[in-house]
């Protein structure tokens, strides 16, 4: 009898889940909020209050907040790194390799991408001013960002990694590891960067939701990174020199 009563003691603590793994997933939850939180909460709620009075609040020149941006998005690309590198992980492993079939494949995502939002652009446009009578077509680019001067180029080259590792990338394969929802994660995902997107009015954030959408079911089923963030690149791109 106490053989057998040694082996049950034995084997029972194998069968309880083990605690590190439920800490682990704590800490994940925490990281990505932390994360998410540290890199986009000032830009939503700037969006929504852009949204709701149609006044951009700024205390600095268009070049000084070129410069901050940029500062803040390095800084939350270099946390992003610390917190894979905790997990023994790489940007690699997100997606972001390089090749020219990525860059082919990125030129033709942006393609796609921007009939998705002209497309839907159309129908939001239509069932809004049927349902209010008036558009609601928020601030003009310039209004927003000022003017671009040479100092915006250096933040629209970082800001497509900024928001596809960060917002695609990273979120989508946080929440499809901790909920299992490859549904979920490309939803979060869309409605995320659609938030701080905002401050073009609903029609046009709703409409960049779908390319957005784009991004994120392209993402869920091939996990590449780099495709996509060579589309935001030239989106991003084409904006700089309409505001030139």
């Amino acid at each position: 009898m106490s053989d057998q009563t040694a082996i049950l003691t034995d084997a029972s603590p194998a069968e309880a889940p083990p605690e590190p793994l439920r800490a682990s997933g704590r800490l994940r939850w925490f990281e990505l909020v932390l994360l998410l939180s540290i890199a986009l909460s000032s830009s939503i709620f700037s969006s929504l209050h852009i949204l709701i009075t149609g006044q951009v609040i700024t205390f600095y020149s268009p070049d000084s907040r070129w410069a901050l941006s940029l500062f803040h998005e390095v800084t939350v690309l270099l946390l992003l790194g610390y917190i894979l590198s905790r997990r023994k992980i790489r940007f690699a492993d997100l997606g972001l390799r390089w090749s020219l079939g990525d860059l082919k494949s990125g030129l033709g995502l942006a393609i796609g991408s921007y009939c998705a939002y002209f497309t839907a652009y159309i129908f939001v446009h239509a069932i809004h001013h049927a349902i209010f009578g008036v558009a609601h077509s928020g601030i003009t680019a310039q209004a927003a960002f000022g003017h671009a001067g040479i100092s915006a180029v250096p933040f629209v080259l970082v800001n497509p990694f900024f928001e596809e590792l960060i917002v695609r990338a990273y979120l989508m394969t946080e929440i499809k590891e901790l909920t299992g929802s490859a549904t979920l994660s490309a939803a979060l995902s869309v409605v995320v960067q659609t938030a701080y997107h905002l401050y073009y009015g609903w029609e046009r954030a709703l409409s960049l939701g779908f390319l957005f959408l784009v991004f994120a079911v392209y993402y869920s089923r091939t996990r590449k990174a780099t495709p996509i963030i060579v589309a935001h690149g030239a989106h991003d791109l084409i904006a700089l020199f309409r505001l030139w």
